[in-house]
């Protein structure tokens, strides 16, 4: 089978209201041109959907992804790797950009590109087995797809500058210490753990999700702790008059269990 006829990134819905993307390009899923560009759909596709609350970034294989398709780009001129460059970071953002949480289940191998991918996502569960790293300075270039602003607000600036200065790869656990991943689960538990967190998120108000996450995500880029504060409450404000709220008070005065519906 030709790339061309290979999916590349299969969709499903594994819970309700949990939307799964998983990588399918053998061996490692390299971050081909083509793979990039499916990757950017199915990001800006599930960003517009309304009755997803929680998407699952996973992959099959032995690895998540391991970063650039370095044969492919052996035969590009200068101007053709940046503008390849350029893409992945426009994927890394689409992901980023992706209102409801995202989750990233990292197996295997995530490097350069494909860290940077998992640092898009709101969390990472890593499989024990799981190696992570930033090497692109010991390839005589520098992380071009986020890595370098991403992991300096993740992990702080002295974590990011060790990781992409040394171009180590680290194991799980020592990617757990720096905070670049939020969990670490047996190889054989990743798909259950992570699908597990995502059951966990789901099961919340989607707009209060989408609320929160915009609030967050303003706060760490506002200029004092006042203007984050102004985004919190902006954020609860659109959330005040919904029937998803009225129906959380009920459900809980009914000693039930809440049925959300996005309004």
């Amino acid at each position: 089978m030709s790339e061309a006829e290979h999916e590349m990134v299969r969709v499903d819905e594994p819970g309700e209201r949990i939307r799964r993307l998983t990588i399918d390009r053998p061996p490692v899923n390299a971050l081909s041109r083509a793979l990039v560009a499916r990757l950017a759909e199915e990001a800006r596709r599930v960003a517009g959907d309304p009755a997803v609350a929680c998407v699952l970034l996973a992959a099959r294989g032995r690895a998540f992804c391991a970063g650039a398709d370095l044969k492919e780009r052996r035969g590009m001129s200068d101007d053709e790797v940046l503008a390849t460059v350029e893409a992945i970071g426009e994927m890394t953002s689409a992901v980023a950009a992706i209102p409801v949480p995202t989750i990233a289940a990292v197996g295997g191998a995530a490097l350069g590109g494909g860290l940077e991918l998992a640092l898009a996502c709101d969390l990472r569960v890593a499989a024990e087995g799981a190696r992570l790293g930033l090497p692109e300075c010991t390839l005589a270039i520098v992380p071009g797809a986020g890595g370098t602003q991403r992991m300096a607000r993740i992990a702080g600036p002295s974590v990011a500058k060790e990781w992409i200065f040394t171009g180590r790869i680290a194991t799980a656990h020592e990617a757990l210490a720096d905070r670049i991943v939020d969990r670490v689960v047996p190889d054989d538990r990743l798909e259950e753990e992570a699908l597990a967190l995502a059951a966990e998120i789901a099961r919340c108000g989607p707009l209060a999700l989408r609320a929160a996450k915009r609030a967050i995500d303003e706060g760490l880029s506002a200029a004092s702790l006042e203007d984050g504060l102004a985004a919190e409450r902006r954020a609860y404000r659109t959330i005040v008059d919904t029937d998803d709220r009225r129906e959380a008070l009920r459900a809980f005065a009914e000693k039930r269990p809440p049925r959300f519906q996005g309004r």
